[in-house]
């Protein structure tokens, strides 16, 4: 799933290898999907991209945005993109496919879920959405300390769990249960302690672990769970994950422990975080 560090990469590299390029042609649901959302009729996807440059592409939270003038191209968090030169291999199913002039392609699929929406500027009054571009990011300034902690201290979130303070409602958008894991061990909390519980060092040391997790994983192109745009993994090793559930944990030896908790999986160590 694209997260903060993904969506900020596959922005990155999408503005060093896609930016500029016209599109000639564009395949939408040639592999149709349940779960494959889509903004309006889709049938009329080509005529609204065809014949228009993409200009930049933004990260908000876990979306990725492609502004291609006053047409945009948002991509949700459950969508893999994927870029293939000229005479490449495509995949043989995909939801959306975006040929450029020089005969590159971009695909996006999906495999759980995943939006793919086109739009003029203004008129995608999807919440997730404008939630993501309102909020400030966790790597900025703007999301200082007093900011976090008003979150922290809001009576109606004291009784709710560290996952659900951090990961669930929008609260911070793009921060999910899969960057979660490496966080809260950072910070040394179990993702089920209740917030009323955490001291006020641990609200502190948690502070930083978001600031700094999030910073490494960006600065390495997302994680080893994830893809890039050019279908590698990212480059930061996480430490809890679905990849390290049978290694012991890297600072005490102990277990590391997966369960199912708030219709997603935790991980955490035995040792390390107590709950």
């Amino acid at each position: 799933m694209i997260e903060i560090p993904e969506a900020i990469s596959l922005s990155e590299q999408i503005n060093q290898t896609i930016k500029g390029k016209k599109i000639n042609h564009v395949i939408v649901n040639q592999s149709p999907h349940k779960f494959a959302w889509f903004l309006g009729n889709p049938d009329e996807y080509n005529s609204k991209l065809n014949g228009k440059t993409i200009e930049k592409a933004y990260a908000y939270g876990g979306l990725v945005e492609l502004s291609l003038g006053i047409t945009k191209l948002l991509f949700g968090d459950g969508v893999n993109l994927k870029y293939f030169i000229e005479g490449e291999k495509l995949p043989k199913k995909h939801q959306l496919l975006i040929k450029f002039d020089d005969e590159s392609i971009l695909t996006a699929t999906v495999q759980m879920y995943g939006g793919m929406w086109c739009f003029e500027d203004g008129k995608f009054d999807n919440e997730y959405y404008i939630i993501a571009k309102e909020k400030p990011s966790p790597l900025s300034k703007e999301f200082d300390f007093e900011y976090y902690m008003k979150m922290v201290l809001d009576e109606r979130l004291q009784k709710k769990s560290v996952k659900a303070l951090l990961a669930t409602e929008q609260r911070i958008p793009g921060l999910g249960n899969g960057v979660l894991q490496d966080i809260l061990f950072n910070a040394k909390i179990h993702p089920k302690r209740k917030v009323s519980t955490i001291s006020n060092e641990e609200v502190e040391r948690l502070y930083h672990s978001i600031k700094s997790t999030l910073h490494e994983m960006t600065i390495k192109g997302g994680r080893d769970t994830e893809k890039d745009l050019f279908g590698c993994s990212g480059g930061y090793a996480t430490k809890l994950s679905k990849k390290t559930l049978n290694r012991p944990c890297i600072v005490c030896g102990g277990n590391i422990i997966k369960k199912a908790y708030l219709g997603g999986s935790i991980y955490y160590c035995e040792g390390c975080q107590v709950e």
